[in-house]
């Protein structure tokens, strides 16, 4: 059997194309982007196109608002830190519970250093956000709203185009981490109100090591690397050019796989969630009618999710517990945490993320081992006698329920 790779929240592999577009800015096509010479601008040339791929995948309104990073992370902290730096007289942020580690950190070492008042927003049972609360926490010194895109453990959706019209209502900016969404649902930032918007090659079968901040076009900005003119002074350092084609080559691809994304690797979640759910006492977890179409979180009752990922690694199948960023921690993940997920279930999920590389004949074999690893790890379990099943969401339809 060959290997089946269902953790693409993680990390995407980094599609042929991709690699074949990367590999002469490695060698024959070798030159400094800013340099003069005909070996500069031959690349800077090759930059430009990049950045304008991006801009088509976004939907953004000029080319010059890509700004490439280093990855997701580096966005998200020159978003955050940029909008204290230029707003005077505000010194609080607006965020959700379930943000990534890379929006959480430096938020907690800016409220513990720096005194910055951060509200965390709560979400409910399916992992949706707190609008009112939201609402409630802007003001007049609220000086960035960020609130992802996309959870990377749930799928889950946010309504960021609405929560960017409530922080400019309160004067603030609005910055989301939507590397789990780029290139998986559409995006038009040019008919929204979002100032920032942060993203990663590697989730979309890019490269790993190159990333962009969106930069909406008159947003003031403090650059987080400072340095030589590249990126117009907004990020200074010599330009990963082959990481820079890399990606714009993936977002050209991810422009025009989208359909295949949205319906057929959609259509496939919504098969192997269905499989697992007939095996019982478990639960989907995340707001099911609102998420990536690529993403199931399913929590088995009583059982520990290391474990079943220890019997399906062994058969040749990669999933995870949630965020790889989090992973070797012995804490149940602060998403599930925030979700009020059962004890009983708490440290028994599993992240089911598909990719346009996975097949049918992958969710029929998963389908076909699954039943027995949970069968074995409950004769195990000190709770052997199974519970009354429970369920994520009871307005769901009876098919998808157990």
């Amino acid at each position: 059997m060959r290997p089946i790779y269902l953790d693409n929240n993680a990390t995407t592999r980094t599609d042929p194309a991709v690699v074949a577009a990367m590999l002469p800015f490695f060698s024959d096509q070798f030159g400094n982007a800013s340099s003069s010479h005909a070996f500069g601008s031959d690349v800077a040339g090759a930059v430009k196109q990049a950045r304008r791929s991006l801009q088509a995948l976004l939907g953004a309104a000029f080319d010059h608002e890509i700004v490439f990073t280093s990855g997701g992370t580096e966005a998200d902290n020159a978003a955050v830190l940029s909008a204290l730096g230029n707003r005077e007289g505000r010194d609080e942020i607006v965020t959700s519970a379930v943000e990534h580690p890379a929006i959480l950190a430096p938020l907690d070492h800016l409220e513990s250093v720096r005194g910055v008042k951060v509200h965390r927003i709560g979400v409910d049972a399916q992992g949706r956000l707190d609008v009112d609360a939201y609402r409630r926490a802007l003001g007049p010194r609220t000086a960035i709203a960020s609130v992802m895109s996309a959870n990377n453990e749930t799928g889950t959706l946010f309504p960021v185009e609405q929560l960017a019209d409530m922080a400019h209502g309160a004067g603030a900016l609005f910055h989301t981490d939507a590397v789990q969404a780029v290139g998986r649902i559409p995006i038009d930032l040019k008919s929204t109100q979002i100032d920032m918007l942060s993203l990663s090659g590697h989730k979309l079968h890019g490269p790993k090591g190159i990333g962009a901040l969106y930069l909406r076009k008159g947003t003031p900005f403090n650059p987080l690397v400072r340095g030589g003119p590249q990126e117009r002074r907004r990020r200074g350092g010599t330009e990963n050019v082959p990481g820079i084609v890399g990606l714009g080559k993936a977002a050209e691809q991810a422009l025009a796989l989208m359909p295949d994304e949205r319906t057929r690797v959609g259509a496939l979640r919504d098969r192997l969630e269905r499989g697992i759910l007939a095996i019982g006492h478990c639960m989907v977890l995340g707001d099911t009618e609102n998420r990536l179409p690529n993403t199931c979180n399913v929590a088995f009752e009583h059982l520990e999710g290391e474990a079943v990922l220890h019997h399906l690694n062994k058969a040749g199948i990669a999933a995870s517990l949630g965020s790889a960023c989090a992973s070797g921690s012995m804490e149940p993940s602060h998403v599930l945490r925030a979700m009020n997920v059962p004890l009983s279930a708490l440290r028994g999920a599993i992240r089911f993320s598909l990719s346009r590389d996975n097949t049918i004949d992958d969710i029929v074999c998963v389908l076909n081992l699954l039943p027995d690893i949970i069968a074995r790890l409950r004769e195990l379990s000190p709770s052997s006698q199974a519970p009354a099943a429970i369920t994520a969401n009871p307005s769901r339809s009876p098919e998808l329920t157990q």
